[in-house]
């Protein structure tokens, strides 16, 4: 197991290093490190890790960015998200972009071998400090996006960019009448009946997870 091959990356020099020296005690294969999302995006592309290990924030690019890239280009390599966010809204679009695991990083170095086995055999792995309802209410969020059509998911995005029905209906080549349409049957969808800006305020908390 401990020939599982890393990168790792963090703008936070001494949680990298502490880190990197974790799991080098421990046998790991330490590739190489980096302290932006390009410069670890380099070292994905030239050694082709199994695992990267990112911080879900840093300068350039930020961990879900480059995990979002490598997965548009069909790469091989499986992802591990350090964060200090623990809200629904991060897991939700973690697990969008296929994030094999999801670690607070408070609990990182007590939790970072366990994490690795289960995503090199494989599996998933969120930090213990998670509830369940919070990762199965970020499920639920990703199940009933992919409900929607296509046509449903543009109007949200242009929800999401403040656009009024006219606006939309013009950008669309379509009758306001039609968004209204389509605003009703995703209403429904999301279950959202009889909330007042019901809508607008599930678009303006989900936004991240429509692109």
């Amino acid at each position: 197991m401990n020939k599982v091959t890393l990168v790792l990356a963090d703008d936070h020099p001494l949680l990298l290093q502490g880190l990197e020296s974790t799991l080098i005690s421990k046998g790991f294969n330490v590739l190489g490190t980096a302290s932006d999302g390009r410069a670890v995006l380099k070292l994905i592309t030239e050694f082709n890790p199994e695992i990267a290990i990112l911080d879900i924030e840093m300068p350039e690019m930020n961990g879900l960015s480059v995990a979002k890239y490598c997965m548009e280009h069909n790469y091989d390599t499986k992802f591990i998200i350090l964060s200090y966010h623990k809200e629904t809204e991060f897991i939700a679009r973690a697990k969008s972009l296929n994030v094999s695991g999801y670690l607070l990083k408070e609990d990182a170095l007590e939790e970072i071998e366990a994490c690795i086995k289960e995503v090199a055999n494989g599996g998933k792995y969120f930090s213990k400090a998670f509830h369940v309802k919070d990762i199965t209410s970020a499920q639920t969020t990703l199940e009933m996006i992919e409900v929607l059509t296509p046509s449903e998911r543009k109007i949200l995005n242009f929800i999401a960019a403040n656009q009024s029905t006219r606006e939309i209906a013009d950008k669309l080549f379509i009758s306001e009448r039609t968004v209204e349409k389509h605003r009703s049957n995703i209403i429904q969808k999301l279950g959202l009946e009889g909330k007042p800006n019901g809508l607008t305020t599930w678009v303006l908390h989900n936004k991240h997870l429509l692109n």
